[in-house]
């Protein structure tokens, strides 16, 4: 199984939209009805959509291919079809900004990240789960500067610890864009995501990690000094139909 979830997410776009205030829900009925299955026909992978629980305005969300010339046979295959073509005038219309993205590659794919083949609702379906997706995009200063090992051996441990259940870790993939119609950020990123039953689980896990010494004295000031912007924390719900919940 962490085969096949590695296989259909050799490579991944992390997409974070900002949509005009009051479209998300709109786009979100959009994309849950037409968009997962409209794209997977094409062989890509559509793991997770969210709302963004810090940010009224913005849905995110994950995409997997089984490497970067099934990206281009995918996104040409889906962008200039019949499905996008349909329904691109009313998706476009929710979104203010939709160029931030990321070209990532795992480092570690768990069994809470869904296979391509994992359950996931059918179209129609309107129970969003309780479920908390939380994560963090690391701004980093180069590809060789060390902060993948030290995020496994000094991070990892302490998210763990204090109740996360890491179920990914991505980081930077160095190529060209082979999709230019889709704009990705040129930056080296590590980011990670990890999952909880609900918000009280999350929040025990916060008032866990905010309480704790090795985090607050040394993977904080260790973080910060390996980066070069601050972080970005994602605090994230599932739609109906994502499969990463």
């Amino acid at each position: 199984m962490g085969e096949e979830r590695h296989k259909c997410c050799a490579v991944v776009d992390l997409r974070q939209y900002t949509l005009h205030p009051g479209q998300r829900d709109v786009l979100i009925d959009i994309f849950d009805e037409s968009f997962v299955e409209g794209q997977e026909q094409y062989g890509m992978h559509v793991s997770a959509q969210f709302r963004d629980l810090d940010d009224p305005d913005r849905f995110v969300w994950l995409r997997g291919f089984t490497d970067l010339p099934a990206r281009a046979d995918a996104l040409n295959g889906f962008y200039y079809g019949p499905i996008w073509r349909k329904h691109s005038a009313a998706a476009n219309a929710t979104m203010a900004d939709s160029d931030n993205a990321l070209l990532l590659q795992p480092i570690d794919l768990e069994p809470g990240y869904p296979a391509f083949d994992a359950p996931r609702p059918p179209i129609g379906a309107s129970d969003i789960p309780p479920s908390v997706v939380a994560g963090a995009v690391y701004h980093r200063r180069s590809p060789d500067d060390g902060f993948t090992k030290y995020f496994a051996d000094q991070v990892a441990p302490v998210l763990a610890a204090t109740g996360a259940v890491l179920a990914a870790v991505f980081e930077t993939l160095p190529a060209e864009n082979n999709f230019p119609a889709l704009p990705l950020r040129d930056e080296t990123v590590l980011a990670w995501f990890a999952t909880f039953p609900d918000d009280t689980a999350y929040a025990e896990h916060r008032r866990r990690l905010d309480a704790s010494p090795a985090w607050q004295t040394e993977v904080l000031p260790e973080l910060t000094r390996r980066s070069v912007a601050p972080p970005q924390n994602l605090r994230l719900r599932p739609t109906a139909r994502s499969q990463f919940h």
